[in-house]
Formats: C-alpha cells, structure tokens, sequence
C-alpha cells in the first residue's frame, strides 16, 4: 500500500471525487482521500493524501491557497462563474487605475457569503441542491483572509482581467470575483481558475492521472509520493531512546528525559512555545516517524497531536 501524499494536476470536467476514484483504480487500493474540492472545470494542484497519509488530509484542507483566475467583468451569473445562468449584463467602464482601487479592499480579511452553488450543507442539505431546486436559503458570512490579490493583465477588450490570489482556506474565488464586480458597479464572474499552490505543494511538481498511471507501469510511482513527515519539515525533529519506543507506539506523554539529548533542547522547545510554534515530528528509535506531538509549557511534556502507525 501507498503511504504519503501525490501532487496531482486536476484536469477540467472531473470532480475531486472523480480524481480520488480513478486513483483508486490506478493505485489499486482503497485508502485514498482528497484534500478539499476544487470545482469540476477549474484546474490545477490537488494534493491526494494515500494509505496512513488520508490522517493529514484535514491538515492539509487548512492550508493557504494561491490561485490564478480570470474575471469577466460586466455580466453577473447564478452560479457566479461562466457556467451559469446570466441573470444581468452591464456596460464595463472601470480601467486599471479603479479595478486596483477596488482590488485593494478586498485584500486582508474580509467576510465573504458562501454562494448557493456549494457543497455546503444547511440542515443536511448540500446548497447545490437546493440552488438547482430554485431555492435560495441565507447563508452566513465568513470571515476569510486575502494575503496577495494582484492585477496581472487586463485584456484589450476591457473586460478579462487576470488576478493572482493567495488566500486562506474555505475562499471562494466565484464570490470574490462577484463581489469585486458589485464593487465596481459592473458585476463580474470568474471565467477561469487554476490552483497553483497549496501549500508546499506547487502545480510545476503537478501530475495527471496518466503520468500517474504511466509511473505504475514503470514502478516509479514511489519517486513521486511525497512523504508525511516532509509536510512538517519546519518543526524540529526529536528522536525517543529506544527504551521508550513503547510510550511513543502508545501515544503517550514524552518527558524530555524520554528524547535523545542531541535532537532536543529543552531551551528551544520553550522559546518556541512561546512563539505560539512549540509542534514536533516525532520518530521512533530507529528513525521511523511516527506522530506529530505539541511541548505543553505547564506540564513541561510532550502531548500527542496525532499519530502515524
């Protein structure tokens, strides 16, 4: 069985869903889960997490995101992108010197209302499905974060603009192009959208399910999963002493005397944590990795976050 996480490039026309259930067949196992949705005509970078890697999916879902789009402005939709029902179309007047005016009040945090076409649920029912029933149910803001939103190009015809956007989970990038079109007094909906990043995972590494499966048949496939301990590589690593391999197979409490004196310090461990950073990658004596533990101040121990085997 595959263990780790896969770079995949989604190809426009398949779902997420459908990414994960080709992969199954390709990987020839069941263990397999995706690391959120990304819409079936958008393209681009979805990490696919294998085997003991499906643990870090919720990890990886709340990681930032960066994407590029391109928005259409003058036309407004009911799904908020080009696929949609044109509801409205309006002349666009807006150059570059008021569509960056008004890029900038989006950037920072912001709070966004969820479109009808969403997998969200409301009492147990996706959004989708009550949109594509005709019914409109209110939905609460939510507050999302805009770290980089940048003007790349404005075709001549006046109306495609090209943005990059760097932003934090649950962003939806329809309604962001929706709401900078009610800014501008135009309306506006996504025509385009290609994730670049998520993460540490960036789409020039990206592979479609047919470099996947041509790995298969080359038995190279190994080269290209991405291990689950590399995802942490920013926090320190520590190391039990093999006496107390059991405490760590166990999930239990690590006290420094547990660790090898030359993977930690207890100095740092403290300066960290009082940073608001105090995660370690724990491995096991013969340097296997096995969990992801926090260093509690108050107890000065090491609590289990989550386990790998």
């Amino acid at each position: 069985m595959y263990n780790g996480i896969i770079n995949i490039y989604k190809e426009a026309g398949y779902t997420s869903h459908d990414v994960v259930a080709k992969l199954r067949g390709i990987l020839k196992q069941k263990k397999i889960g995706h690391t959120g949705t990304l819409d079936p005509e958008a393209t681009g970078v979805l990490p696919v997490c294998l085997g003991k890697g499906t643990k870090v999916c919720d990890l990886l879902t709340d990681k930032d995101k960066v994407y590029e789009t391109i928005m259409r402005l003058g036309v407004v939709t009911d799904t908020q992108d080009m696929t949609g029902k044109v509801l409205k179309t309006s002349p666009v007047k807006a150059d570059r010197e008021q569509i960056e005016t008004v890029l900038n009040q989006f950037r920072g945090e912001y709070d966004q209302i969820p479109p009808m076409y969403s997998a969200l649920k409301v009492q147990g029912k996706k959004l989708y499905e009550l949109a594509r029933e005709g019914k409109t149910v209110e939905r609460k803001a939510r507050r999302i974060h805009i770290f980089g939103l940048d003007l790349l190009e404005i075709e001549p015809d006046g109306v495609h603009v090209h943005m990059r956007i760097h932003c934090s989970k649950g962003t939806y990038i329809r309604t962001l192009c929706h709401d900078i079109g009610e800014a501008l007094g135009c309306g506006a909906a996504m025509e385009k959208l290609v994730r670049t990043q998520v993460g540490v995972f960036d789409i020039h590494e990206a592979m479609t399910l047919a470099e996947v499966e041509a790995c298969v048949r080359e038995n190279t496939v190994d080269e290209k999963i991405r291990s689950i301990d590399s995802l942490f590589k920013e926090w320190p690593a520590v190391r039990v002493k093999p006496e107390d391999d059991r405490l760590l197979y166990n999930g239990n409490m690590l006290e420094k005397a547990n660790l090898e004196p030359m993977a930690f310090s207890a100095e740092k461990a403290e300066s960290r944590t009082e940073a608001g950073a105090g995660k370690y990658r724990v491995y096991d004596s013969q340097g296997k990795f096995c969990a992801v533990y926090t260093y509690d101040r108050r107890h000065r121990k090491f609590k289990n976050e989550k386990m790998f085997v």
